[in-house]
């Protein structure tokens, strides 16, 4: 019976060629067609340059996870890193303008996995470089915002024409705002600084950029690559340091718009503080923000439980947990809940922990010390709100953290509604699935949530009121991809539009309408009237 219910479930599903064939129609010949040919890689920054012209760009498309279980696979793995460990210890000044500046004042990057072993140092700024920043942005800004677009990063700066009547021109277009201060996080060093500062400079903004303090050596990268792509100097500036200078650019007056990504505390302080207008400022900042979740899988009775066992390790537990997007809370009916757990528990306690460099090890450790410490207090705090399911031993050298499930569990319990950032995991249990929906929603947080059923009528209830910025069913609930699944929350997990989404780019830009009454200039517009 098992045997039949999967080929019929493999034969109905979307991809099934049956389905495709007599459901719908689709031609035999494009079917069996091989899988195109995928494009060379660019193997070089120099080589990619020549391909990135204003005529000639390739189509966006994301790339495919790397196979470990693959001999050559782990052999460039471990080629590169060893490429990039003859780079450690280097000193990256801040970018100002068109010049390197050097302050004297270090951040130091350090390997979570051996922490005496040092990446390199970042030279840190002060109020007196970020007033610099700054002002250099805003006498650049009208050159920067007066380029052609084709020379931005080749997205197109598009004017927009309305209605058309004889004797009128209506022209719809954006602007850039001005200057935008890109304020990123540590556990996407590269990928989130390098879309928020990117958003910014395409559609004709200056952006001073501080990288978190954790994570200096990214933002240093970036700026070099930047720099060889022969981005003008002062479109571009780079400041290093912690809280106190995103605070100093928060409240620049000259500052219009915040791009942050980062805690629930911060971001609630930031928005408070750039909407509070200070002298000398004569706009209302935008804040793009993005502040966290403490999100939840549901798991319904009937559920395939291999396949929700398989997501919520990688969910809870990829990358140490340490993702917004990250479980934290598994709901679970009450009739499979102890089935569930048990099967949890049994895959966590299967996982490898250890250095990231060995494709072996599935945990790796925590960002730092600071890190590592909180994460024990909510574990210790765990042991008094509930009963510990699992708490695996993780290495003594380096900032490792091993995984750890709770069960028993309450809603009301901190465990369940603060953002820990970590390896540990909570289990509630839920009467039926409407209990476990309205637990879901309890949080103040809505960043991500996951739905494991079977059930049409479940799920279709879920999608109505599960109320997460990204829902995900029956799969698992982390690695949002550009343009498949833009990103973002409600609540307190955030304000904007969708990272990688059609309409992330707007927030950057500032809307205007032109109106000109053009009778009394003696001629009639055409109809398609061209608008550079």
């Amino acid at each position: 019976m098992a045997y039949l219910i999967r080929r019929l479930m493999e034969n109905t599903s979307n991809t099934s060629f049956l389905r495709q064939t007599y459901g719908e129609k689709e031609a035999i010949d494009k079917l069996i067609l091989p899988p195109a040919p995928k494009k060379a890689r660019i193997s070089s920054r120099a080589s990619a340059r020549k391909k990135i012209t204003a005529d000639a760009v390739e189509p966006f498309h994301n790339e495919p996870l790397l196979d470990f279980s693959r001999a050559e696979n782990r052999a460039r793995f471990a080629e590169a890193l060893n490429a990039v460990r003859e780079k450690f210890g280097g000193e990256y000044p801040l970018w100002i303008g068109a010049d390197e500046v050097e302050t004297n004042r270090w951040l130091q990057s350090a390997n979570p996995a051996a922490p005496s072993e040092i990446l390199g140092r970042a030279a840190v700024a002060g109020p007196k470089e970020a007033e610099r920043a700054v002002g250099a942005a805003l006498e650049f800004l009208p050159q920067w915002r007066d380029t052609a677009a084709e020379k931005r990063a080749g997205i197109l700066f598009r004017a927009r024409t309305t209605q058309q009547l004889p004797g009128e021109s209506n022209v719809y277009f954006y602007e850039p705002r001005g200057i935008a201060a890109v304020i990123a996080p540590w556990n996407f060093p590269l990928a989130i600084l390098t879309g928020m500062t990117a958003a910014a400079l395409a559609a004709g903004n200056c952006a001073v950029i501080k990288p978190a303090e954790q994570s200096p050596l990214m933002g240093a990268l970036l700026m070099e690559i930047l720099r060889e792509a022969e981005l003008p100097p002062v479109a571009c500036q780079m400041l290093q340091g912690g809280g106190e200078l995103g605070a100093l650019l928060v409240r620049d007056p000259r500052v219009h718009l915040i791009a942050f990504t980062g805690s629930r505390d911060v971001g609630l302080e930031i928005l408070r503080a750039a909407y509070d207008n200070r002298p000398g400022q004569d706009h209302v900042k935008r804040v793009v923000c993005e502040m966290g979740g403490k999100n939840a899988i549901v798991v319904d009775e009937d559920a395939d439980l291999d396949e929700a066992v398989t997501a919520i390790v990688e969910s809870a537990f990829g990358y140490q947990g340490q993702k917004c997007s990250a479980a934290s809370r598994i709901i679970l009916i009450r009739e499979v809940h102890d089935l569930l757990l048990d099967r949890l528990a049994e895959a966590v306690r299967s996982l490898k922990i250890g250095p990231p460099e060995d494709p072996r090890n599935f945990i790796g450790p925590v960002i730092d010390a600071a890190a590592q410490a909180k994460i024990r207090e909510y574990i210790d705090l765990g042991k008094t709100e509930g009963k510990c399911a699992l708490e695996r031993e993780a290495p003594g050298e380096g900032f490792f953290v091993g995984p750890v499930i709770f069960r028993h569990i309450e809603p009301h319990h901190r465990l369940a509604n603060e953002e820990i950032f970590g390896p540990v995991l909570s289990v509630i249990k839920a009467r039926d699935f409407d209990h476990a929906l309205e637990i879901a929603n309890r949080s103040s947080f809505a960043l991500t949530g996951g739905v494991f059923s079977r059930s049409p009528a479940h799920i279709e209830k879920a999608r109505k009121e599960f109320r997460v910025g990204n829902l995900y069913i029956n799969r698992g609930i982390t690695g949002a991809i550009v343009e498949r699944q833009p990103f973002g929350g409600l609540k307190l997990s955030g304000i904007g539009s969708k990272a990688g989404g059609p309409d992330y780019l707007l927030q950057f830009l500032e809307p205007r309408t032109i109106s000109e009454n053009t009778l009394r200039h003696g001629f009639v517009p055409p109809e398609e009237l061209e608008v550079d």
